[in-house]
């Protein structure tokens, strides 16, 4: 893994000890499985979350939490007794198809239970709305699903919550100014050129391998400021322990210390080491480099805390380190590779995408002038995203005993909004299930009701890199197409996997050179 230079201030005898020191593997090590040990004390789920306090008392014996007089309680599906309706969602693409029926039999809230748990899923933009904005006061991420994140990205700017997250949004926002972005460009374009020179006519290839590979090249490059491309097929392997482990971890009623050498967590503390030995590398790299770096790693290395004028630690370091390159690339490389299937399977599309890039590029590398051009191919990756949105359900939890709706939800249960299942929904789109990019042409993009997408969240907590996100996809697709077009191969079913983000089951598909039509 290769760092750029960057100039600095002269680094302190404790510093130049510290570098010292981590040149020594034990050293490096123990500093790990410490550092380990701290985010499985951050994840710890508190009772009240997991259904074990007093208050859950009701939710266990009744199947229904005990209601304050006048509050209604929302329709709810049978249910088993003890786990509650743990087998009504079932596993896998049966989750999906669980909480679309769910939605349709039930209505816009629909109440569930997991043993101990109450949870309401959301589907009405008008309820999304109060949640994610006009209330969001009240509604916060202490959600058991966000406690076992932090086993993986700590406390960075994902899993913060109150003056933290506040604390870290505001030294992270200026990597995202739309110049900053649009002086990326270049750079995510050559990623994607240099992935296309690596194919030949009739190659068989992983796309969404390919997706996680060209993406993570840029949040490294650009972001961080290192070249991960090395590293790729290690991560991509940790990966692949590591967002199942955490689905499991949530979906299940009980769990046991991460730290108990049980099969599954050996396999994660592996995988998660790896994970760890690429970011630290990436600042035990930059601290030795002397050349200044523009980008967010940088700006996190360099921030003082106002009140002790201290650096950050090496644990915030990690988590927020961690926490851009791992989302900073999964959901970019989903939202990709679930493109490539869709115009795969709809050559309609394909063919209008084909004549949009002919014309804006003619003949030309893309690049940040050509954004504003490529309306279709925005249109592509905007409605793959409402089909297959990337981060497919996100949790809130009520602070307080509250009700929306019209319906009571009491403190600390679970609120499910799911953009899988409102990007469905029938009162606000014609044809949900089927993939017409034109729903967000200019002149028809503003009739969509607020809230009726939101692949990226809402509300103060919208995704910070929403933009760059969209640009990556917009110019990778656009490369992509000018030069190649990927077909399914017949008999490889693709499936969504919703686990933490969407991913594709496989996406095994042939490259076929592109013929331009002169």
């Amino acid at each position: 893994m290769q760092a750029a230079p960057r100039s600095t201030t002269a680094r302190s005898p404790r510093e130049r000890v510290r570098d010292l020191l981590e040149e020594i593997p034990l050293v490096r090590e123990a500093k790990a499985q410490r550092l380990y040990a701290q985010r499985a004390e951050h994840a710890r789920v508190p009772r009240a979350l997991r259904g074990l306090d007093a208050r859950a008392i009701p939710t266990w014996l009744t199947g229904a939490p005990a209601t304050p007089p006048g509050m209604r309680l929302a329709p709810s599906p049978p249910q088993m007794p003890i786990v509650g309706h743990f087998r009504n969602l079932g596993t896998g693409t049966e989750r999906l198809a669980s909480v679309l029926r769910m939605r349709e039999d039930f209505g816009d809230v629909v109440r569930l239970r997991f043993g101990g748990i109450t949870a309401h899923l959301f589907a009405h933009p008008e309820h999304l709305k109060e949640i994610f904005h006009t209330r969001n006061r009240e509604f916060d991420k202490h959600t058991r699903g966000m406690f076992t994140l932090r086993l993986v990205l700590g406390r960075g700017l994902l899993t913060a919550d109150g003056n933290d997250w506040l604390k870290h949004r505001r030294i992270a926002q200026p990597a995202f100014h739309r110049k900053k972005i649009a002086s990326w460009a270049d750079r995510m374009v050559q990623a994607a050129e240099d992935m296309c020179a690596e194919w030949s006519d009739g190659d068989v290839i992983d796309a969404h391998e390919a997706m996680m590979k060209v993406t993570m090249r840029i949040v490294g490059e650009t972001l961080l400021g290192t070249d991960v491309t090395a590293e790729a097929g290690s991560v991509g392997k940790a990966l692949d322990v590591v967002i199942p482990y955490i689905n499991e971890r949530v979906n299940a009623i009980f769990n046991l210390h991460p730290r108990v050498p049980t099969k599954r967590n050996r396999q994660f503390m592996a995988a998660s080491s790896t994970l760890d030995d690429v970011v630290m590398d990436m600042i035990r790299q930059r601290r030795k480099s002397t050349v200044q770096h523009d980008d967010l790693l940088q700006m996190l290395m360099d921030t003082r805390d106002a009140d002790t004028g201290e650096r950050m630690d090496d644990a915030q370091l990690r988590d927020e380190a961690m926490t851009i390159f791992l989302a900073g690339h999964e959901t970019t490389a989903n939202a990709l590779s679930w493109a490539l299937y869709l115009l795969s399977k709809n050559p309609v599309a394909g063919r209008d995408l084909d004549a949009e890039i002919d014309r804006v590029l003619a003949g030309g590398r893309a690049g940040f002038a050509h954004t504003r051009d490529l309306t279709y191919t925005m249109q592509v990756i905007e409605e793959t995203m409402r089909l297959y949105p990337p981060a497919w359900m996100i949790a809130r939890s009520p602070v307080h005993d509250t009700e929306v709706g019209g319906y009571f939800l009491p403190a600390r249960s679970l609120l499910f909004l799911s953009p899988w299942v409102t990007h469905r929904h029938p009162d606000f789109w014609s044809d949900p299930e089927g993939f017409d990019p034109d729903r967000f042409h200019p002149d028809r993009k503003g009739a969509i009701p607020k809230y009726a997408y939101f692949p990226f969240g809402g509300g103060p907590r919208v995704c910070i890199g929403n933009n760059f996100a969209l640009m990556e996809a917009q110019l990778i697709l656009a490369t992509i197409r000018k030069h190649w077009h990927l077909h399914l191969i017949p008999g490889h079913p693709v499936e969504p996997q919703p686990q933490v983000t969407l991913r594709p089951s496989q996406l095994k598909m042939v490259v076929r050179r592109r013929k331009v039509l002169s």
